[in-house]
């Protein structure tokens, strides 16, 4: 159930992530008091903020039930290589050589962190 968790911690931040980055392609805009029907309007936005939410509490119950020298780099890491990806298939960015190894790393240094951890 804890691995559980922090996959579900994976997926709601990176989603957030992409979402944000959603909401402020043209024609969407930053939400501002300026133009509040723009902002009310914005949905990628607000699921985004509603996701770092969930995200923050998937996170808090995480700590609840593994160390935070584990739950902290299998969250963190975790969405950082899902962002690095979905940003390629999603807003075609370029993806090098350098991520790859790092995504790879990144992996190798999380299966390290928790070896241990049952």
């Amino acid at each position: 159930m804890k691995w559980l968790i922090l996959i579900l911690g994976i997926v709601s931040n990176a989603s957030a992530s992409v979402l944000v980055k959603m909401a402020m392609m043209p024609p969407r805009q930053f939400p501002s008091l300026g133009d509040p029907k723009a902002a009310l309007s914005n949905w990628p936005f607000w699921l985004g903020l509603a996701l770092y939410g969930g995200a923050f509490l998937l996170y808090a119950a995480a700590l609840a039930r593994l160390p935070l020298n584990v739950a902290h780099p299998v969250l963190t890491s975790g969405a950082v290589a899902t962002v690095a990806l979905l940003s390629v298939v999603l807003f075609r960015e370029p993806f090098h050589w350098t991520t790859a190894l790092g995504i790879l790393m990144v992996i190798g240094g999380v299966l390290l962190i928790t070896a241990r951890v049952n």
